[in-house]
């Protein structure tokens, strides 16, 4: 009954408040999800990044339920330190890396749906940790005492490892409750709390999904037979916040302002869309570009290399050739190729009889060697 007092007293303070500390990521976090019986539609995107998969950068819309589920586990323990992160939203390919190298990682795990988080309490023990979050059956309990952590999630009531017969008995006295033990037999108030906790479980989903309403005291209250005090006027939401204040674990740094992600830029206006929007200068654009003439084509020289076979033999023998700037390069004939050639097909051979004139006249007449 003493977590049924904790809820139903919790059922006249309707703003909550959770610290986090993340171990992974060093960061520190201090939210109230909860103002006025609603969630705090910033706050919450604030936990949204704050249990990001810290591996990839990715954050996911988490449970708000889990958070209510927290808050009332935390109260009932009495810890006066900040929650301890371990695990958080996985997103699948972290998950995926994370199965292959454990067998205790669930191919289709809470995590990756944003309904779960493995918490540790420094100054509470695992083992009670775990047993008052069975006690409260809202959700899976998963108890790893060599790491020292606690999985909490909001799907179906069930915990592992099971607990013995005797065990389970111990938790609950009376026997209402849907953990079944190790040797598989419920206890004598199994069907009982089916009917009870199922159909609150299932009001505090559908509250919670629909990001408002009364709280776990609200409901415990009204199943316990309390009215709840009158509520006071709903304030205005205030806008979601742009940034993410995280307090370093350094209680000696500054705090670090960490921005949300920034939305893509808007993709630029097609050419129709403009075009719908002003007709008539779209009109006198596209006209202008059809009425405009053709750009004229100016036709390249043709290349007489090669084409002509005729002409270019009779240049073999005309005197006047010889007198031109033919730009012959030799080179050896292995290495005669295209782009190297710059020359006619054949270099034309030299008039040899105005040779010996030019030579006669110059007085400069020169034997051959022989």
């Amino acid at each position: 009954m003493a977590t049924v007092r904790t809820q139903d007293a919790a059922a006249f303070g309707e703003t909550r408040s959770l610290t986090f500390f993340h171990t992974h990521t060093r960061e520190s976090l201090t939210v109230t999800f909860r103002r006025n019986g609603q969630y705090d539609s910033g706050a919450l995107q604030q936990l949204n990044w704050f249990l990001r998969d810290w591996r990839v950068e990715k954050p996911a819309q988490m449970d708000p339920h889990l958070f209510d589920i927290l808050w009332e586990v935390y109260r009932e323990s009495g810890s006066s330190q900040p929650i301890n992160i371990i695990s958080a939203y996985r997103s699948p390919e972290t998950n995926g890396a994370l199965r292959r190298r454990s067998s205790g990682v669930a191919e289709h795990s809470q995590h990756m749906l944003g309904k779960a988080m493995d918490i540790r309490l420094p100054d509470v023990e695992t083992a009670r940790l775990r047993a008052i979050a069975m006690k409260m059956q809202y959700g899976g309990v998963g108890y790893y005492a060599s790491s020292a952590f606690v999985h909490v999630d909001t799907g179906n009531v069930r915990a592992w490892p099971r607990m013995t017969q005797q065990q389970l008995a111990q938790l609950f006295p009376d026997g209402k409750t849907l953990h079944l033990p190790s040797n598989g037999k419920p206890l004598a108030g199994y069907e009982l709390a089916k009917a009870e906790i199922l159909s609150r479980n299932a009001a505090l989903a559908t509250q919670a999904s629909a990001g408002g309403g009364p709280s776990i005291g609200n409901l415990f209250a009204n199943l316990f037979g309390r009215r709840n005090a009158p509520q006071p006027p709903q304030a205005e939401t205030p806008a979601p916040s742009t940034a993410t204040m995280v307090a370093s674990a350094d209680p000696e740094s500054l705090k670090e302002v960490v921005p949300t992600a920034p939305l893509p830029p808007r993709r630029p206006q097609e050419i129709t869309v403009a075009a719908a929007v002003m007709p008539d200068a779209a009109s006198d654009a596209l006209g202008s570009i059809i009425s405009a003439p053709a750009p004229r084509v100016v036709a390249r020289p043709e290349a007489i290399l090669g084409y002509d076979v005729t002409a270019a033999a009779k240049s073999l023998f005309d005197p006047r050739t010889a007198f031109l700037d033919i730009g012959f390069e030799s080179h050896a004939g292995n290495a005669l190729s295209a782009t190297r050639f710059t020359g006619p097909a054949v270099k034309p051979l030299p008039v040899i009889g105005e040779a010996q004139s030019a030579l006669l006249r110059d007085g400069e007449v020169r034997r051959p060697a022989s």
